[in-house]
């Protein structure tokens, strides 16, 4: 039922979420001087890498790491709207509707996170379909606390409810969580 679930929301979210990603991409493009979308490796389920799909929110310069690594000046002024709004998480539906996401789930963290990735290996974390937002997201834990993440992860492992999953959405989409780890003070 989930994965009926995350496509059917994602063939009704993709027309608005085409059209966002449209509207974003020009000014990206002007600010960034580089193609508005761009793929990141990922670990997802089983701890398999996949490609996973963003708006460019950074300069393309800036490293492939965690954003808590990255400091503030690193995101792209177009970047910042775009975070907040998390219309940069947008393309990620693609993700979804291919299969190696889900809207609801731990967020997938790159395979340069040994930290995070042994945590979540503890933690039985790779048995669930990694997602565009998930309880940790809501409660404002990001990657640079890998053991409290794993732990938060684990947490949504139980049989799956659509109340749920959709409390999560609403909450993502209308802002709980701390924000934007890479903007966040300790990152200026």
């Amino acid at each position: 039922m989930k994965r009926l679930f995350d496509i059917l929301l994602g063939l009704v979210l993709a027309p608005v979420a085409v059209i966002a990603c449209l509207a974003a991409a020009i000014p990206i493009a002007f600010e960034a001087k580089a193609s508005p979308l761009f793929f990141q490796t990922r670990l997802g389920l089983r701890e398999q890498p996949f490609r996973l799909l963003k708006l460019r929110t950074m300069h393309v310069t800036t490293p492939s790491v965690a954003s808590h690594q990255v400091g503030a000046s690193s995101i792209l002024v177009t970047g910042r709207l775009l975070r907040r709004l998390k219309i940069d998480e947008l393309p990620q539906i693609w993700n979804v509707l291919n299969g190696t996401m889900s809207f609801v789930g731990p967020r997938p963290g790159l395979p340069n996170q040994v930290e995070l990735t042994e945590a979540r290996r503890k933690q039985g974390v790779f048995a669930l379909v990694p997602g565009i937002t998930g309880v940790a997201q809501i409660r404002g834990i990001d990657m640079s606390t890998p053991e409290k993440l794993a732990l938060v992860d684990k947490s949504y492992d139980r049989p799956w409810s659509l109340v749920q999953d959709l409390r999560i959405i609403w909450a993502t989409a209308t802002g709980a969580g701390s924000g934007d780890a890479a903007s966040g003070p300790g990152n200026q």
